[in-house]
């Protein structure tokens, strides 16, 4: 695959690609060129991939759950296998470097499917005996049956995976629409689905818009749960749609997420940590920190060494293994986050970073690049201390007690994650129980084991994922009494 190749990417239904009539185009963002073509799939596309879920469901959800492990460990192990041809294809699609897809986007597609695959033989039941009723009671599951499954664009491959795996462990089959921005390496997958003989109709790919496509499995009568990664106020109309239909759903939302910096703080490893959860993937993670709070006495310390710090990062071709950070994902957003930074002077902002004009190379001049950009003076109630920006874009601004830095950290509509910088073992654990958050790092930031439940508080979401949770919510419980005397 180059630079030059034009892709144009097939629905996967029934174990098969079929071409579309109608093509939507797919951007490179580091260089604003055209480079593949994604179906505009109709209504009847999705019902065909929904009719051919619902086909393999009697057999695969019959399966042993060891057989369906081993399809999930062959897929990882292709996955792997294409390590440089997926990481290429994720980079032009996304607009993130080659290096990072090859270390974390890839890499954790796998480990996504050996995690589930390897974690459903260690599942335990509920049981008790009641012995005055003569009666012992335990729980078996059930898979839900088609589940639909939407992806978001910035971390394309990671999350599909993250869905697709817990699923089809359980013995659901699914339909997919990954984001119509990035969609290259999910037609990838699916030609992996083939080489390893997964049975027809369990993983059904469809391509197109959320508005046309994604509405269409919302809706859809024989999907029966949702599981959806993207913004909130998509989230919000998913759960209004979702909720009359009775259907199951998971979801996870926006972030608008806070570093908080204590004077006892170890100052070199939080300016360390703090530019790399600001700045990673072009700050195109949910996770990200988007707010940091430094007490104040630590405040012009940290903030001269965390300018020095980003001024180093490099910005531009994502082929450039010297580039932290690539494009951002599409012309849209690039105005977004550009219309953001002209409230925040409007708000009365100052920018320290980001202000100087980037050097990029000729192929590249047409790209949507964004330096790393850093904001001092803002109010907690401006816009881009509450709004999510979703780009190398980051606020600082100081405080005096713990108590009024969790009232302002709470501050807001959000509350998937925070990541605590202090020596203090009891400041952390305090702050880790009065932060409404999901996660909280302390001393660190997106370490993840798959063991612990990740989502968010408030409008960052609804359910829970992981290895537990996840196949928890791809099953639906059943209670059996059983009279034994």
């Amino acid at each position: 695959m180059s630079a030059l190749d034009h892709i144009i990417v097939e629905n996967f239904i029934g174990g098969q690609f079929r071409q579309s009539s109608e093509h939507i185009p797919s951007y490179n963002p580091a260089t604003g060129e055209v480079w593949a073509s994604i179906p505009n799939s109709s209504e009847s596309e999705v019902d065909h991939a929904v009719s051919a879920a619902e086909t393999a469901f009697k057999d695969w959800s019959a399966l042993d759950p060891a057989q369906r492990a081993r399809f999930l460990l062959r897929i990882a192990d292709a996955i792997d296998s294409r390590l440089d041809q997926l990481a290429l294809a994720e980079s032009m699609d996304q607009g993130k470097p080659v290096k990072l897809a090859k270390a974390m986007d890839i890499p954790r597609a796998s480990h996504n499917f050996r995690s589930f695959a390897e974690a459903w033989q260690h599942l335990r039941e509920d049981s008790n005996q009641m012995i005055s009723a003569g009666v012992v009671n335990y729980t078996i599951r059930h898979p839900v049956g088609v589940a639909g499954l939407i992806a978001p664009w910035n971390l394309p491959l990671y999350l599909l995976t993250f869905k697709i795996a817990p699923a089809i462990m359980a013995g659901n089959t699914v339909v997919c629409k990954p984001s119509e921005m990035t969609s290259v390496t999910a037609w990838m997958l699916a030609k992996i689905f083939q080489e390893v003989n997964l049975p027809a109709g369990v993983v059904n790919m469809v391509f197109g818009y959320g508005g046309t496509c994604g509405q269409y499995i919302v809706t859809h009568p024989k999907v029966k749960m949702i599981s959806f990664t993207g913004s909130t106020a998509v989230g919000q109309h998913i759960a209004r749609v979702a909720a009359p239909l009775m259907k199951k759903i998971s979801l996870e939302l926006g972030g608008k997420n806070a570093a908080v910096i204590f004077n006892d703080a170890d100052l070199e490893k939080c300016v360390q940590g703090v530019v790399r959860s600001s700045f990673l993937n072009q700050g195109e993670i949910c996770l990200c920190t988007s707010r940091i709070f430094v007490q104040q006495d630590k405040y012009e310390q940290f903030l001269t060494k965390f300018v020095e710090s980003t001024r180093e990062l490099k910005t531009g071709d994502p082929m450039d293994p010297d580039n932290f950070l690539g494009a951002v994902n599409s012309k849209q957003h690039y105005e977004k986050i550009q219309t953001y930074l002209q409230y925040a002077v409007e708000d009365g902002g100052k920018l320290l970073t980001g202000t100087s004009r980037l050097k990029l190379p000729e192929k590249n001049i047409n790209g949507w690049f964004i330096p790393p950009t850093i904001i001092v003076n803002l109010p907690d109630n401006s816009r881009c201390m509450q709004d999510e920006i979703f780009g190398p874009v980051v606020c600082v601004t100081s405080f005096q007690t713990e108590d009024e830095v969790i009232q302002r950290v709470n501050n807001t509509r959000y509350g998937l994650c925070a990541s605590v910088w202090s020596e203090n073992v009891g400041t952390i654990h305090r702050m880790a129980q009065q932060l409404e958050v999901g996660t909280c790092w302390a001393n660190c930031w997106l370490i993840r084991s798959l063991s612990m439940p990740f989502g968010g508080f408030k409008e960052s979401g609804s359910g829970r994922e992981g290895i537990q949770q996840s196949l928890e919510g791809f099953t639906e419980q059943k209670t059996v009494c059983v009279k034994i005397k």
